[in-house]
């Protein structure tokens, strides 16, 4: 009837992202069941350290998910992503389109229809000056591919290891590491940026004075003592905030094999 407005249905979803730091590797340490405990229905992974060859049906035929991975093909043993979905997909992209970020393997584009998914592993910059500009120029190039489908309307999720800690509240040690890669001015000022293009920090949004981590460095019992920073996220454009599809936003401390934890991410997504 004209003036009653109908309520849609909307599909609950379960998002984690997770930098396994070497799917072999984690997977002699109860990925499986670390899998099976998050149930999720769409898993992002990163640092894979794989070539395509080297995958094996242990890694890729989990429970009930379908695998998508992209790999490095210009250094063995490095970088990569994977995604596991229960979520068919209507299209799956393998990177921007530009040789010289594709070719090491740190993004998968999926297309759901309602939303576009984007697992990524951002650069680390602490190598050398030269690794700081190529992480600083995937950082623009990336955006700059994104910002094309956000400018058309679509609903974004880019999640994955950011390599870059926003604020303070977001390390253990501000001070301390601010002259270091994934804490320098520079670096931070590019998460100011896509937050006011419109970009949501989603547990930031959900969370904002929680202090917690994602990622501990091995040494120094790191994670044992909380001295960790939040590298981790869910980023989703504003959209999907307004409409309350994004439901809760969490860091899952209790799941163990990496040196970074899951991240992850509840939706209520309205079916068209």
């Amino acid at each position: 009837m004209p003036g009653i407005s109908e309520k849609r249905n909307t599909l609950p979803l379960k998002l984690i992202s997770w930098n396994v730091n070497g799917l072999r590797a984690v997977i002699q340490k109860d990925f499986e069941t670390s899998l099976r405990t998050l149930d999720a229905d769409i898993v992002a992974i990163q640092e894979t350290k794989l070539q395509a060859h080297q995958l094996t049906p242990e890694m890729t035929d989990l429970a009930d998910y379908t695998s998508y991975w992209s790999h490095a093909t210009t250094k063995k043993g490095y970088s990569g992503v994977g995604v596991y979905t229960r979520v068919k997909p209507n299209h799956v992209r393998y990177g921007i389109g530009q040789p010289r970020f594709d070719d090491e393997g740190r993004i998968l584009e999926l297309d759901f229809g309602t939303f576009v998914f984007f697992n990524v592993y951002f650069p680390n910059g602490q190598m050398s000056p030269e690794r700081l500009q190529y992480k600083l120029d995937f950082y623009e190039s990336f955006f700059k591919y994104t910002d094309e489908y956000k400018n058309q309307g679509r609903s974004l999720i880019i999640t994955g290891d950011y390599n870059t800690a926003h604020n303070e509240i977001d390390l253990k040690n501000p001070q301390a590491n601010a002259k270091t890669s994934g804490f320098l001015r520079i670096e931070r000022d590019w998460l100011d940026r896509i937050t006011a293009e419109g970009y949501v920090d989603t547990f930031r949004h959900c969370h904002p004075d929680t202090v917690k981590y994602s990622w501990w460095t091995y040494r120094f019992k790191a994670r044992e003592r909380n001295a960790g920073w939040r590298i981790d996220y869910f980023f989703t454009t504003r959209n999907l905030i307004e409409n309350g599809e994004v439901v809760e936003a969490f860091i899952d401390n209790d799941i163990f094999g990496s040196d970074h934890c899951p991240v992850g991410l509840q939706l209520a997504i309205a079916e068209a």
